[in-house]
């Protein structure tokens, strides 16, 4: 089912199925909600999904003006304090995960547990395994096709404006997020990182993610790319629903990092 939230800053697409606590999935850049297709049934038998298109991406209109994860995470928090009218689980993909970040980050009051998929906390140069990889964008560069496509479809902007949204999205990949790891140490939310073994973000950067955060547990998926979700759903379902279920701390039998005291 779908429905457009009257946010402050952008009147946004959203979609929702099943019941239980809420469970908010971000998506990643130039995506839409139907990247989540295998993994909405499996965790919409367990919680109340929900599934915001941010700004410029999918069903959701641009706005004037560059796009900023800052943005994108204001607009989420008015859709958890608007639509979700309760603190929620936040899962989210690439750019999603940076937005859950920044939302766990400023609103801890709002968010229970996050999963991060493929994130990153650096600019694209900080992180990237190839950081020049930018540098071959152009809205009509082949490997943009599939995400072209997928703009045009339902965009209520219409075609003619991906160039504007594609060229928009790469000038933020080439100077955002700018969190350190003093920041990622003041997220509470107990938080499982993911990522490919071969995953557009260094496994270095992924690892740095993971030891900056507090409470965080990390899973490495073996023959998996950034599109891990898509690749090793099932396996990425399991995790999701493993963490977002723990109601207590981590424990294991030789604790090392999590050794108490």
């Amino acid at each position: 089912m779908g429905d457009y939230a009257d946010l402050p800053g952008v009147r946004t697409w959203y979609e929702s199925e099943g019941t239980g606590d809420p469970l908010v999935l971000l998506h990643g850049g130039f995506c839409t909600n139907d990247t989540w297709g295998a993994q909405r049934a499996d965790l919409a038998a367990a919680y109340r999904v929900l599934l915001p298109e941010r700004r410029a991406h999918g069903h959701t209109p641009d706005v004037d003006g560059p796009l900023t994860y800052q943005d994108m995470a204001d607009d989420t928090v008015a859709f958890l304090e608007t639509v979700v009218e309760a603190p929620a689980h936040l899962v989210g993909w690439s750019d999603g995960a940076v937005v859950a970040l920044l939302v766990a980050l400023a609103r801890p009051d709002l968010v229970r547990r996050t999963v991060l998929i493929g994130a990153n906390f650096r600019p694209a140069g900080e992180c990237f395994v190839e950081p020049g990889m930018l540098d071959a964008m152009t809205p009509d560069s082949p490997d943009m096709a599939f995400f072209r496509e997928m703009y045009e479809a339902v965009s209520p902007d219409g075609a003619d404006h991906w160039p504007v949204v594609a060229l928009k999205m790469i000038d933020m990949w080439r100077t955002q997020p700018a969190l350190t790891e003093r920041e990622l140490g003041r997220v509470t939310a107990p938080t499982l990182v993911m990522a490919g073994d071969d995953d557009l973000m260094t496994l270095e950067h992924t690892t740095a993610l993971y030891r900056a955060l507090p409470d965080a547990r990390l899973a490495v998926l073996p023959g998996a790319s950034h599109l891990v979700p898509l690749e090793k759903p099932a396996l990425v379902n399991g995790l999701v629903l493993d963490h977002l279920g723990q109601e207590a701390a981590v424990e294991t039998m030789m604790p090392v990092r999590r050794r108490s005291g």
